[in-house]
């Protein structure tokens, strides 16, 4: 029975990625962003309980990548593709053309919002990668699903919640949403290697990067609540090339 209770943690990520995936195609985004946090927390603990029990196996991972797939990949590719709707409205709009002889009905088709789902695919390529990727095991090689999706599901929230209409000008930008899609969708799948948060001792000598990352990212949540997500993915991706460029 022990040797289920990861792969139960589990199906309760890919239950509330499947739950997310409902809510964003119905355009509760906010809602959806929710339970992706919930997924993303079972998929954290999933791992933890297996080790702690040394009950890992072959059937966790790939039932792991699984759920990841729809709670880190479907969604957020939903998500974009929603609000790049709502920002180019254009998709599938019927319109009424009057001739003389005979009304038409014109359907205005916008392909750019299919830009959206490109996330989906980079995290289906960087979920399968990582499975064979025998490099990835103390750190990551691109950046991981789950800190893009926190990027992405982060944009509804600072749309509903923050002020800021600096931020709001931006993400309603249809433009810098797909600029979004794509770099996320490239990093993920990018040959840069990205420190993990995972500590082999709490010595500040051997993780003094872990802890000004984290020192500056509370901050900045403390700071700018929402709005601080976006930017701590991004210091995320700069502080690891720091990194790199001080192990040369």
């Amino acid at each position: 029975m022990t040797k289920h209770i990861p792969n139960l943690i589990t199906l309760l990520n890919l239950l509330s990625g499947t739950i997310a995936v409902i809510l964003a195609v119905e355009g509760n985004l906010v809602l959806a962003g929710v339970f992706v946090l919930i997924g993303i927390f079972f998929d954290f603990f999933d791992g933890l309980v297996a080790r702690l029990l040394n009950v890992q196996s072959e059937l966790g991972k790939q039932l792991d990548s699984l759920a990841d797939m729809v709670t880190s990949g479907v969604v957020p590719g939903i998500i974009l593709y929603k609000l790049l709707e709502s920002n180019i409205p254009l998709w599938l709009s019927k319109e009424v053309v009057e001739t003389e002889s005979m009304q038409m009905v014109a359907v205005k088709f916008q392909p750019l919002v299919l830009i959206g789902l490109l996330f989906t695919l980079a995290a289906a390529y960087r979920l399968a990668n990582f499975n064979i990727d025998e490099r990835q095991t103390t750190s990551f090689i691109g950046l991981p699903t789950p800190a893009a999706t926190l990027f992405v599901i982060s944009m509804p929230f600072i749309l509903r919640y923050s002020s800021c209409d600096f931020a709001e000008e931006l993400i309603n930008n249809h433009w810098f949403l797909i600029g979004v899609t794509v770099v996320l969708s490239i990093l993920m799948n990018a040959n840069i290697p990205l420190f993990s948060l995972k500590f082999k001792d709490f010595s500040f000598k051997n993780n003094a990067l872990k802890y000004i990352f984290l020192l500056v990212s509370i901050t900045l949540l403390i700071s700018l609540h929402f709005i601080a997500v976006p930017i701590i993915i991004v210091l995320y991706v700069f502080f690891s090339v720091v990194e790199n460029m001080m192990k040369k």
